[in-house]
């Protein structure tokens, strides 16, 4: 059992378990007023994932169509709960594994490669127009994340398309997430707030922004490099162009890369990040896009070879199950 049981866990899984354990460890070894809460919220978020996993992975749910949908369902819980819980502990997280920040030399960096700093260099330009302009793209970040993560767990999809898309998004956000801890910093809006000339408002969009961002401890969160509000839109753009053959990216793609465009303008005139953080953003995302479809096509002939079972399984129908394969020597 134990394994045939490692042998159905698939790249992504280990993608995700290293993050989760990379957070606990980091943890551990932190100090500061908030770390026995991080190490609950971290070892909380590690054991509701490995549940997940046995229970799935391991086949310990038992029929046809109770494993195809119940199986498929828990999956999905576990993965999602456990990559959001992380994401909303991170204020616990992020100052308990390194309590510095690094704006100051993160901003010295914009100055020597780029001579400017792009938040300083947008101040003429904001009026409350543009703020909201911005502004509206910047929330909307989140739409489309949503629009595009809950569409393809919760319906049909190609497996191979549903595996490629889901590793690169987690390989994302495990690899952004830790390094947020690695270079933390609070962004130009916070360092750099004695030298804006003009204040930021607005009275739809950017009220939504500043209350979604002021809805967690902003002093506590350290997560601008690399930004993801970048790298989440720029991938689910290029994995767009890249299907933009099948339904419904045949549609979505271009409309989509021109607002991914905007969302990173808005990133650095809203002065939440540096150049490099959009850099990092940009960088790791044509990274995991480019790498992700190579995993999962040799992942494919892995699992077949083995006899495990597919990486994702629909919640709608019963699944078929693996064929057995010879004991690994």
């Amino acid at each position: 059992m134990g394994r045939r049981w490692v042998r159905q866990l698939a790249v992504q899984d280990w993608v995700v378990l290293a993050y989760l354990l990379v957070l606990l460890g980091a943890v551990v070894a932190g100090q500061g007023p908030r770390r026995s809460t991080a190490i609950v919220c971290a070892a909380c978020d590690l054991a509701l994932f490995v549940a997940a996993l046995v229970v799935t992975r391991g086949e310990w749910v038992r029929g046809e169509w109770v494993r195809g949908a119940a199986g498929a369902l828990v999956y999905r819980a576990g993965l999602f709960v456990a990559m959001f819980g992380s994401f909303s502990h991170l204020q616990h997280i992020l100052p308990t594994a390194r309590a510095v920040v690094v704006d100051a030399e993160l901003y010295a960096l914009d100055l020597r490669v780029l001579g400017f700093e792009p938040a300083l260099a947008f101040d003429r330009y904001v009026t409350p127009a543009t703020t909201e302009w911005f502004s509206f793209f910047y929330f909307g970040y989140f739409l489309i994340v949503a629009g595009h993560v809950f569409p393809m767990l919760l319906t049909r999809q190609p497996p191979r398309l549903l595996a490629e898309f889901a590793l690169g998004f987690l390989a994302l956000f495990c690899v952004g997430h830790v390094l947020y801890m690695i270079v933390p910093g609070h962004g130009p809006y916070q360092h750099l707030a004695g030298r804006f000339e003009h204040d930021l408002s607005g009275p739809v969009w950017w009220r939504a922004v500043k209350s979604t961002v002021d809805s967690v401890e902003v002093t506590a969160r350290t997560d601008i490099f690399p930004s993801l509000h970048t790298g989440a839109p720029t991938y689910l753009a290029l994995f767009s162009i890249r299907h933009r053959r099948l339904m419904p990216f045949r549609f979505t793609w271009l409309p989509l890369t021109i607002a991914t465009s905007q969302i990173v303008l808005s990133t650095m005139f809203l002065r939440w990040h540096y150049a490099v953080d959009v850099a990092a953003g940009l960088a790791l995302a044509t990274a995991v896009a480019t790498i992700a479809p190579r995993v999962v096509a040799w992942e494919t002939r892995r699992r077949a070879r083995l006899g495990a079972g597919p990486v994702w399984t629909m919640p709608w129908e019963p699944a078929r199950a693996p064929a057995r394969a010879p004991a690994l020597a």
